[in-house]
């Protein structure tokens, strides 16, 4: 069967936005949810779940984040993982060499992190900065976030949760080596290739290189990995570019159903701007670090899906505790069509539903998570 480019596109919105679930079972199959500061009404792993986890609000996944079997790591960008997949990337083998008096003093504060049970940088720092060991941050309270930073990267601590957004850390007990590490590798490849999926091949071999800043220690086989990546998933050339998806997969014709999604900049569907404008033939920027006399969509647009086109994007913010949602659309105007805006209408009143605080025993619930 000849597979076509509509077909791929809408294979790849069926199989990223399923059925909403359980919010670890949503995080389980995602692989990964990226993670932003920006709050442009809310940040872009909130954004993300809320169309695959059931009754998600703002927020939720910094409130259950401690009870659930996740982890905080740098995957193929910074996010949230399962934790047998953070597993995988470890023991991770930093690029840059500790001298053995670094590793003493993370050994050291390691230590008092692990009796303490769970520390705020802040306490890390009034304690080595006035403590038995000489000062070693100097009294800087940058010295000590580099140093927990860097402790978190090479799997020495973990985040235990946030508070006020800032990362509050625990001991991490090490990971051993891996029976089979290119297998370990391997099965990485394959969570970026399951979230991002279909891929033309130019992303795949991006994504590649953005895994190998979480695995380091693979940087060397990674043209090897891609070649064997290459040959276990499923593959179609269309306009002279390859494709490529999980094996398992099987391609259908399928019709799109009429809803309307505003997507996080950083959502799977549209990570990959290569593939966005295979798939939709304009060019999404997210413009929020772009000088606001340049920006063309707006500070933080959330990309607008109906059916299978993304036909525009919005820019919402929460104002005097309304929302405010500002549209603009690629040909210029909004679709006539009834049921595009009794759809809009819908997606716009479970975004504010997901931003409504939630209470508990008369106590207003927010969120603080970058």
């Amino acid at each position: 069967m000849t597979i076509t480019l509509a077909q791929l596109r809408r294979h790849a919105i069926a199989r990223s936005l399923f059925a909403p679930t359980t919010l670890e079972r949503a995080i389980q199959k995602l692989g990964f949810v990226q993670a932003d500061p920006i709050r442009a009404p809310a940040r872009a792993q909130d954004l993300t779940l809320r169309h695959r986890a059931r009754n998600y609000r703002a927020g939720d996944l910094e409130r259950r984040y401690a009870e659930l079997p996740i982890e905080e790591d740098f995957f193929v960008n910074y996010g949230f993982l399962p934790r047998d997949t953070q597993a995988l990337m470890h023991p991770r083998t930093a690029r840059d060499v500790w001298t053995p008096s670094k590793s003493r003093q993370a050994q050291v504060v390691q230590d008092w992190i692990a009796a303490r049970g769970v520390a705020h940088p802040r306490e890390v720092n009034a304690h080595f900065a006035q403590g038995t060991v000489s000062n070693w941050f100097g009294g800087s309270s940058n010295a000590t976030t580099r140093l927990l930073d860097d402790m978190h990267y090479r799997g020495l601590l973990r985040i235990a949760r946030r508070e006020g957004g800032i990362r509050l850390y625990a001991a991490r007990e090490p990971t051993p080596a891996h029976a089979d590490p290119l297998a370990a590798f391997d099965a990485l490849i394959d969570v970026v290739i399951a979230k991002y999926a279909p891929l033309p091949a130019t992303t795949l071999g991006q994504l590649l290189r953005h895994l190998c800043i979480g695995v380091p220690q693979w940087h060397g086989d990674r043209a090897a990995a891609l070649h064997r990546a290459r040959r276990r998933l499923a593959h179609t050339r269309i306009d002279g570019i390859d494709w490529y998806w999980p094996a398992s997969e099987r391609i259908r014709r399928s019709e799109a159903d009429d809803s309307v999604r505003l997507l996080a900049p950083f959502d799977p569907i549209v990570w990959d701007r290569r593939r966005f404008e295979l798939f939709w033939g304009w060019t999404y920027r997210f413009e929020a670090y772009t000088p606001a006399a340049k920006r063309k969509l707006g500070y933080y647009a959330l990309p607008m899906l109906w059916r299978d086109q993304v036909i525009g994007w919005a820019n919402a913010a929460v104002e005097a505790g309304k929302l405010n949602v500002q549209l603009g659309y690629v040909s210029g105007r909004a679709p006539r069509d009834a049921s595009f805006r009794s759809e809009l209408a819908a997606e716009l009143a479970r975004l504010e539903a997901f931003l409504r605080p939630r209470t508990t025993k008369g106590k207003v619930q927010r969120s603080s998570e970058p």
